[in-house]
C-alpha cells in the first residue's frame, strides 16, 4: 500500500509529459473559509473545482481546462439548494442550461449559445410543461402555454 501512495505522490508533485506542474490548490475568503480547491496545472485551473460560499456552502463545482470553465457545471445558493446546472465550452455557456426556482417550484430548461439563450426555454411546474419561449441570441420572441400549439407552430422541433 504505502508503494502505491509514494508512487502518486511522486505522480503529483512531478512535471508532466509537457513539463507541466500539477498540484493541489485552495483559496480562502478573508473570513478564513475556504473559498475555492482544485487542480492547477502550470499555474491554471484544471480538472475538477469546488467553489463555496463565505459560510462554508457549496457554491459550485464543475471543471477548468486552461483557467476557463468546461464540461458540467453546478451551482448552489447560501443554504445548499441546487439553483442552476448547465454546460461550458471554453468559458462559454452552451447546450442545455437548467435553473431551479425554490420559491415557485419551476424548472426551467433554456438553450444557449455562446453566452446567449438561444433556442428554446422549457418550463415545468411539478414536472409538467407548461409553457415554451422561443429566444434568438437573447432575444424573447415568442410563447406557448400549450403543447398542441406548440407543435402546430413548429413541427419539425424536437424539445425531448
Amino acid at each position: 500500500m504505502f508503494s502505491h501512495l509514494l508512487i502518486l505522490f511522486l505522480y503529483v508533485l512531478s512535471p508532466s509529459d509537457h513539463g507541466a506542474v500539477k498540484m493541489y490548490n485552495k483559496e480562502y475568503h478573508s473570513n478564513g473559509t475556504l473559498k475555492a480547491e482544485g487542480w492547477m496545472i502550470s499555474g491554471k485551473k484544471a480538472n475538477y473545482w469546488y467553489q463555496y460560499h463565505k459560510n462554508g456552502q457549496l457554491a459550485s463545482k464543475g471543471h477548468y481546462q486552461g483557467n476557463n470553465k468546461s464540461a458540467y457545471w453546478y451551482y448552489y445558493d447560501k443554504n445548499g439548494s441546487l439553483v442552476r446546472e448547465g454546460h461550458y465550452n471554453n468559458g462559454i455557456a452552451e447546450n442545455w442550461w437548467i435553473f431551479y426556482d425554490l420559491a415557485t417550484q419551476e424548472i426551467r430548461k433554456t438553450q444557449y449559445q455562446n453566452n446567449q439563450k438561444n433556442g428554446f426555454s422549457l418550463i415545468y411546474k411539478k414536472n409538467k410543461l407548461v409553457k415554451v419561449e422561443k429566444y434568438i441570441q437573447n432575444e424573447y420572441k415568442g410563447t406557448w402555454t400549450s403543447i398542441r400549439s406548440f407543435r402546430r407552430d413548429n413541427p419539425d422541433v424536437k424539445l425531448y
